[in-house]
Parts: C-alpha cells; structure tokens; sequence
C-alpha cells in the first residue's frame, strides 16, 4: 500500500520571510504539516528548514 505525501504546494527553492509568510499551525511546516526542523545560521540570519519536505524560512 503506497501512502501519498500531501503538500501544500510552496516552492521549496525559495526561502521565505517568516514575517511575510507566518506559521500557519504554530510550529508546523505549512508546506507538509511536519514539526520537525534542521536549523542553521548563515550571515547573521537563522534559517529554518522541515526535515521532510525541504520548505525553508528565514526566522
């Protein structure tokens, strides 16, 4: 039985403005509802990443 991955559609080659474009669930990728997260910081600026679907936001 294959379980199909459902996504919300954001591109996940962007990085979006997390003031722009706010958490829809609180703590939860908006793209594939998953709470998990890589986190690194490059330029002074944090970026976060869902381990899952790869969708990135700049805190």
């Amino acid at each position: 039985m294959l379980s199909e991955e459902k996504y919300n559609g954001y591109d996940t080659s962007i990085i979006y403005d997390y003031k722009e474009y706010p958490d829809v669930n609180s703590g939860r990728c908006d793209n594939c509802d998953n709470a998990q997260f890589k986190s690194s910081v490059k330029n002074f600026i944090f970026i976060r990443e869902c381990r899952k679907c790869g969708m990135k936001k700049s805190i």
